[in-house]
């Protein structure tokens, strides 16, 4: 049976974390996102949201790929090594190539939207990955009963 999302149980408001070091990115996500009525915070660097996310416990990350010191890719290594789940994961970057997409989708994230992107579409990504039930660790996945 699916679980639903944290925010959902717990009746609150999703809580969203913004990981990007462009700021003409991060504050109209942010501006955004508030204004649906998420509880949004910004942090503008990969170690950072590694920090956030034990302290904020977020149900959506909206993570920029390529930033200074930890990058995107090593932020979801992180929430993999550490099997973070409840978390959805939206990666936004500038890289059109399909072999990051891939890898990006591999190691967790649930959507990949390039830069620069409508906000409607993220926005529209973001609503529908909130409301998304995710599955029951205890079911065997149609490729795990292969």
């Amino acid at each position: 049976m699916p679980i639903e999302p944290a925010w959902q149980s717990e009746n609150r408001v999703p809580r969203v974390l913004i990981v990007d070091d462009d700021y003409e990115v991060a504050d109209p996500v942010k501006y955004a996102l508030e204004g649906l009525g998420f509880e949004v915070t910004h942090v503008p660097d990969g170690d950072r949201g590694v920090e956030a996310v034990d302290r904020l416990k977020p149900d959506l990350m909206v993570l920029d790929m390529m930033m200074p010191g930890r990058s995107g890719f090593l932020v979801l290594e992180h929430l993999r090594r550490t099997k973070r789940v409840g978390i959805r994961v939206i990666m936004v970057t500038g890289n059109e190539g399909e072999r990051h997409q891939a890898y990006a989708r591999m190691l967790g994230a649930d959507d990949y939207i390039h830069k620069p992107f409508a906000m409607e579409k993220l926005v529209a990504s973001a609503k529908a990955l909130l409301n998304t039930p995710f599955p029951d660790p205890e079911q065997p996945t149609s490729e795990s009963a292969q």
